[in-house]
C-alpha cells in the first residue's frame, strides 16, 4: 500500500466531504469519527478498492474552516500529507483534539504509517492534544479496549449539556 495512496483522483471525495462538513450549523458539537469499517467504495483511480474513513476524517479536520470539537482516526494514515506546511495549520481547528488508534498487527494499513502521520499531526496542530494508542495483537479490526477510548474521548469532548 502506497502511503500517499489518495493523489489527484483521491481529492474529489475529500472535495465532497468538505462540503458537507460547511453545510453543518457551527453551534453544532461535531466530532468527526473515522472508522475503518465504515466506507463507501468510491472509484479513486486505484488497482483496488481503499477503505479511507479514517484517512478522510483526519485529511477533512485539517482543512476545515467549520469548528470541530475533534477527530477519531482508527487504522488509518495521513492522506496527501505532503500537500500540507511544514509548520502549524491555520484556521479554526489548529487547536483540535485527535485520537488516533492502530493495531499493531494491521497487515493493511501497517503500524508505521500510523506512527507516520501521528508525527506529521503534532507538527500541525497543538501537539498536547494529539493523542495516538495501539493495541497489541490487533489487526485491522477494533477491540473493546480501543471503543472504550475512543467513548471516553468523547465523553471529554463533549460532556452532557444541562
Amino acid at each position: 500500500m502506497d502511503w500517499e495512496i489518495l493523489g489527484t483522483d483521491g481529492q474529489k471525495p475529500l472535495q465532497v466531504s468538505e462540503v458537507h462538513i460547511s453545510n453543518i450549523s457551527a453551534r453544532m458539537r461535531l466530532i468527526l469519527l473515522g472508522f475503518h469499517q465504515i466506507h463507501r467504495r468510491m472509484n479513486l483511480g486505484l488497482n483496488r478498492q481503499q477503505k479511507i474513513g479514517g484517512a478522510l476524517s483526519l485529511y477533512t479536520a485539517l482543512t476545515t474552516q467549520q469548528k470541530l470539537a475533534g477527530v477519531t482516526a482508527l487504522s488509518c494514515w495521513l492522506p496527501l500529507r505532503a500537500s500540507f506546511p511544514q509548520g502549524p495549520v491555520g484556521g479554526a481547528n489548529r487547536d483540535i483534539s485527535i485520537l488516533q488508534c492502530h493495531g499493531d498487527c494491521d497487515p493493511l494499513v501497517p503500524l508505521m504509517f500510523g506512527s507516520l502521520t501521528v508525527e506529521k499531526l503534532k507538527t500541525l496542530v497543538n501537539p498536547v492534544n494529539v493523542t495516538f494508542k495501539t493495541y497489541e495483537g490487533m489487526m485491522h479490526s477494533s477491540c473493546q479496549q480501543e471503543m472504550m477510548d475512543v467513548k471516553q474521548f468523547i465523553d471529554k469532548l463533549l460532556p452532557p449539556i444541562d
